[in-house]
């Protein structure tokens, strides 16, 4: 499907990438990996055909589509959502208006018997054949399916995208992508902004693709639920293998162990041989044998280890004067957003030198108290920070707030004071900022480089106090280990929004779970938390867990049968929208072989009753689905 051979791609002297070659084929779900910088986005815009590369070649089977997933996306105004998705269908749109320009013609005319109204005739029986074979009678139920799964509600289909956060026009690209049909999807850091609901759901998706995936993400669990294939980027060589990312992780460390042991077997070899050789050349009797041996030293394939990046950025939150006590004293928060009621009635304490968790759901208010702590938002309630508290704040999106037009060193300069101007040099190179790095502009870095940046910044002014929401987005695997030491070791208090379990082990010692517009307050771990839940994994409460706007309390036991209910509508579902998938790749292939050959498919037997059987088990499926997440609907509300 795609061939990349001998592709190389320099940056300011340097490669980012030399003479890398593999292919992607039908079938293949890849992980592309490696630390922040290493090349990942890159590979993906050339792949895609937006970036040039030096050296090499890129060689794509006919008519192949990609479609590309960038972190950095631009809507046009004034659409509401579901007009942005319909983007996703230019060819059917096409026609929808070919359509509309016929059936006026044909409404306002009245030469009935000319040619021209003839030809008019023939030409909406054509065009309505294409629609049909092109999908134009469901797309549009399609797309509710697909923005459903991604998050979206009824009620928000018609609102201007305007109105929704940067996470949601995202996950409104998304939706675009998956509804085209491309025959390979490069993907990069596509959970960065899903809840737990909507990233299972793509992980279903993303298994039942026939085509080629390509997925850059820092997310050891998704990576290992949807891909079946490892390419890292490290040092400028690909490392790939059949496996998803933890097996991964294991082959690589055995074939490394395996070519040390091997290189340390042939060194012993080449010493023994070089002793030989240096005792031959003194006598003339043995000259002859010890050439021989240097022409045998010279022709030995030596072996080599692959090399480890093990550059990693260097991370210590300084503590500025000593707070009270007391860091932050809340009675009585709320909050609300229009008509929608996220906080109520929140009684909060915050002591010095506590480390804190707020987990739970997208969208039950673990950012919008954070903000209300930091003063970004107005609130209902009475909020009290202690005596002498200063807090530095990391926001879910700062990367978004970074100038693209500004350098990296600007950026510092321009947020630095007169007593931490000196040090910004110091500072970005602990952030693996060195060199002619620090003069890249904003908008060339990755994700995780404005994440590094970003945190960077954080080094600029004193705090005693640290709140960070969802920080690990984007940045890499060891970079998340350099930041949870970093804060594990941070003589303040901290407060940390994240959906990261291993992150959050050992980091805490306080956890308050965010639902139903309320807070409940844990003392202890994450570990304590999910005991006390009798759950393993935050995946699986926020999966079983929905909000509700119920007041009523409910018992026990009607919580367990719900939740038996809510476990088999959601497993019916996922095998509804499987056959769905699968129908829908079936019919598409045939409608597909009657434009490019009608006689030869019509031909074999029994076609039009297989066809047609084809579309009526499609259309129960959907009756399924609409029944389905109805019942959904009425069990959550």
């Amino acid at each position: 499907m795609l061939n990349i051979h001998n592709l190389s791609v320099s940056f300011q002297g340097s490669y980012l990438f030399e003479e890398i070659t593999f292919r992607l084929g039908n079938g293949d779900r890849v992980g592309l990996v490696g630390k922040n910088g290493a090349g990942k986005s890159t590979l993906l815009r050339i792949i895609s055909g937006e970036q040039p590369y030096d050296t090499g070649a890129i060689a794509l089977e006919k008519e192949v589509r990609i479609g590309f997933l960038k972190q950095d996306i631009d809507f046009v105004e004034g659409r509401t959502v579901l007009e942005e998705s319909y983007e996703a269908f230019q060819e059917i749109k096409a026609l929808e208006a070919r359509l509309d320009e016929i059936n006026t013609q044909l409404a306002t005319r009245t030469d009935y018997e000319s040619e021209a109204y003839n030809q008019l005739m023939i030409d909406v029986n054509e065009v309505q054949q294409q629609y049909e074979v092109h999908g134009g009678y469901n797309y549009k139920g399609e797309t509710e399916r697909i923005l459903q799964g991604l998050g979206f509600k009824r009620e928000d289909f018609d609102k201007l995208t305007d109105t929704f956060s940067g996470g949601w026009r995202m996950r409104i690209e998304l939706a675009k992508l998956l509804l085209q049909t491309n025959d390979i999807l490069l993907l990069d850091e596509p959970t960065n902004h899903l809840d737990i609901e909507s990233i299972i759901w793509l992980e279903g998706f993303l298994k039942n693709y026939v085509g080629a995936v390509v997925i850059v993400s820092h997310d050891k669990m998704f990576l290992d639920n949807v891909t079946n294939r490892t390419i890292e980027i490290s040092l400028g060589r690909i490392y790939d293998y059949p496996k998803a990312y933890s097996q991964y992780l294991v082959l690589r460390k055995e074939l490394r162990e395996q070519q040390l042991a091997s290189q340390k077997n042939q060194q012993k070899q080449i010493e023994q041989t070089e002793k030989l050789i240096e005792k031959f050349r003194a006598k003339a009797s043995k000259a002859s044998m010890a050439q021989s041996l240097i022409k045998k030293l010279d022709k030995i394939d030596r072996i080599e280890v692959d090399e480890n990046d093990n550059s990693v950025m260097t991370l210590k939150f300084p503590v500025s004067v000593t707070p009270g006590k007391v860091v932050v004293e809340a009675h009585d928060i709320a909050k609300s957003y229009g008509t929608k009621h996220v906080l109520q009635d929140i009684d909060l304490l915050i002591e010095r030198d506590s480390k804190t968790a707020f987990v739970g759901q997208n969208g039950q208010g673990k950012s919008t108290l954070a903000k209300i702590i930091v003063g970004e938002l107005e609130h209902q309630g009475n909020l009290k920070l202690g005596h002498n508290v200063e807090i530095g704040y990391f926001a879910q999106n700062q990367a978004e707030y970074l100038d693209g037009k500004k350098t990296v060193e600007e950026t510092m300069i321009d947020a630095a004071d007169e007593k931490t101007r000196p040090r910004v040099r110091d500072i970005l190179g602990s952030f693996l900022f060195r060199g002619e790095e620090v003069d890249k502009y904003v908008r060339v870095l990755s994700g995780g480089e404005r994440n590094r940046l970003a945190l960077a910044k954080l080094m600029l002014q004193p705090f005693n106090v640290l709140v960070m929401d969802e920080p690990t987005n984007h940045l890499d695997i060891k970079s998340k280990n350099v930041l949870k030491d970093a804060l594990r070791n941070f003589e303040g208090t901290l407060i940390v929004v994240s959906h990261d379990r291993d992150f959050l082990q050992g980091l805490t010692n306080k956890v308050f779970e965010f639902k139903d517009r309320q807070i409940k307050e844990y003392l202890g771990d994450i570990d304590y938390y999910l005991d006390a839940r009798e759950v393993s994994s935050l995946r699986e409460i926020e999966k079983r867990d929905t909000p509700t706007t119920q007041t009523k309390p409910t018992s026990n036991k009607q919580s367990y049968e719900d939740q038996k209910k809510l476990k088999s509508l959601n497993n019916r579902l996922s095998k509804v929208e499987a056959n769905i998938n699968k129908l829908e790749r079936e019919i598409k292939e045939i409608d597909v072989a009657l434009a490019v050959n009608y006689d030869e498919e019509i031909a074999k037997p029994n076609f039009f009753e297989k066809y047609q059987a084809k579309k009526k088990q499609l259309e129960k499926y959907m009756e399924d689905w609409e029944e389905i997440t109805e019942a959904l609907e009425q069990l959550q509300s």
